[in-house]
């Protein structure tokens, strides 16, 4: 097929046939929209390196989930900023029934039922002191297997209260075969584990930690268990362990400068992959916004459309309640 009997340019002359042979399609059913949980009552504080994001008391939680159904949004993802006084080197208010997490879990249920997800994070980094996903040894080492029984007990508690998906964000080795097994074990089998299966350790993360109050307080680094970013055939190795371990899907993080191992595990697997752009990339894109380097608006679509064509099932993103309004 040679021009001019093939012209490409054919099929982009019109709106409505651009539509029609539009590959990919990105809709509200496709972002779960990450939320902070903060103390009080009454209270939205504004995060100053994520701009347009704030933390909620628990009390408020359940408007931005009624807004997020009423705008298709299907699940969001909760993070705590747990105050200084209830961290600890052994993160135990994890595994407080009462403590954030498992109240913002509470308050979402009691609003909005089963017409909306609501995914959890399982890791230590928000509750201990030193701001490590697990417990330390004397020498700051993060060890795997002491700190895999708090991760199992920490999933039990978000379950218990209600939780819907699993996602442990932590990266010790084996600990999604031992949550699986002690979801199963305590009545839990529809809950869902979403692995953070490929989490590098990124540059990208410094807003998150301001968010949940971690930045200040991690001592030394993550590079011990985070992926190095130069690894791709390890993030392929570590996806296949944690669905032989019972993951129901699995997670790339950050997002944008890992597509092509989104693409790599979507085609090697073919299960469920998702994708979190996380506050770094969130942050860019509203700093160029703000100094007119691109419009907000297409920015936004662009790149959450570009997980999609690698291969994601879904993209956890800050922007969501604004893409969604876009899409709708």
């Amino acid at each position: 097929m040679t021009y001019p009997a093939t012209r490409l340019r054919r099929t982009r002359s019109s709106a409505w046939s651009r539509a029609l042979h539009r590959e990919t399609v990105l809709t509200p059913a496709d972002l779960i929209w990450p939320l902070f949980i903060t103390d009080g009552a009454g209270v939205e504080e504004p995060i100053g390196s994520l701009p347009g994001v704030s933390r909620w008391s628990v009390d408020l939680i359940a408007a931005r989930a009624k807004e997020a159904a009423g705008l298709g949004i299907p699940c969001l993802a909760l993070f705590p900023n747990t105050q200084p006084g209830l961290r600890s080197d052994d993160g135990r208010e994890a595994l407080n029934p009462d403590n954030l997490m498992c109240r913002a879990i509470k308050a979402i249920k009691d609003a909005c039922g089963e017409t909306i997800g609501v995914l959890t994070d399982v890791a230590l980094d928000p509750y201990t002191s030193h701001g490590q996903d697990g417990l330390v040894d004397d020498a700051g080492y993060v060890l795997n297997d002491a700190t895999l029984e708090m991760l199992v007990g920490q999933s039990l508690n978000q379950a218990a209260a209600g939780a819907d998906v699993i996602a442990p964000s932590d990266m010790m080795d084996g600990r999604i075969g031992a949550i699986r097994d002690c979801l199963e074990e305590a009545g839990h089998a529809n809950v869902q584990i979403m692995s953070y299966a490929a989490k590098y350790a990124s540059a990208f993360y410094g807003p998150f930690r301001d968010a949940v109050g971690s930045r200040g307080l991690l001592k030394g680094d993550k590079k011990t268990y985070q992926m190095d970013p130069g690894n791709a055939e390890e993030a392929l190795r570590e996806v296949e362990l944690d669905l032989a371990e019972g993951a129901d899907s699995v997670m790339v993080k950050p997002g944008l400068p890992y597509l092509d191992i989104v693409r790599r595990v979507k085609e090697t697997f073919e299960v469920p992959v998702f994708a979190y752009q996380v506050s770094g990339e969130y942050a860019m894109i509203e700093h160029a916004a703000s100094a007119g380097a691109g419009d907000r608006d297409a920015l936004v679509l662009e790149t959450l459309l570009a997980f999609k064509r690698a291969g994601c099932s879904g993209v956890l993103t800050y922007h969501a309640a604004h893409a969604a309004k876009l899409l709708g």
